[in-house]
């Protein structure tokens, strides 16, 4: 059995969780059980790390190609899985991405049924890859003209310290900060 009633999961039923082939019924009573095993965070994380090719410490997966990584003893980064590294994590990866913009009828039929299509007079798709592998990273619907979005920034501090009892070592109220403008002022100054 992978799980006992206390909720705690093993190494290989935690790969076969993420690899999507633990059978439903195990994974309702993973997701259902009163105490859950407190190592199940850094299961996870050993699971992950062991299917990328790079050695920095995964502090936490963003998505399914993307994670932040700790790289050297003062950086924490967005790295793909293929090893492509994006900048601080506090900037959007987004703006480090290879961008399609779909604006017109005929980019859209590409992607959507007919009676599904957004409106390109309303809105554009933008579709981020990956400079390395070129995996598709993300899609956006937004008005024309929108700013690229930033979904997610996590306190990875308060995570850790709070949530997991395991602070960081590099733990600083500094690091929860949305810092993409210093990008865009970087490229500003680059005109």
């Amino acid at each position: 059995m992978a799980q006992e009633k206390s909720g705690e999961i093993t190494l290989q039923s935690m790969k076969q969780l993420v690899d999507g082939q633990l059978p439903y019924a195990e994974v309702k009573k993973i997701v259902h059980a009163t105490s859950k095993d407190k190592d199940r965070i850094q299961k996870y994380l050993e699971v992950l790390q062991a299917r990328v090719q790079w050695r920095d410490p995964i502090l936490l997966r963003l998505s399914e190609h993307l994670y932040i990584v700790r790289k050297n003893s003062n950086r924490r980064i967005v790295k793909c899985d293929c090893g492509h590294e994006f900048d601080d994590y506090r900037i959007n990866w987004k703006l480090g991405c290879r961008i399609r913009v779909r604006t017109t009828e005929e980019d859209l039929a590409e992607v959507y049924a007919t009676k599904c299509r957004p409106d390109p007079t309303l809105v554009e798709v933008r579709e981020f890859y990956c400079p390395g592998c070129f995996a598709q990273l993300a899609v956006e619907v937004v008005p024309r003209g929108y700013p690229v979005q930033f979904e997610f920034l996590p306190d990875l501090d308060a995570l850790y310290r709070d949530w997991l009892g395991k602070p960081l070592e590099d733990e600083s109220a500094d690091w929860f900060q949305d810092r993409s403008s210093t990008l865009n002022t970087k490229w500003a100054k680059q005109k």
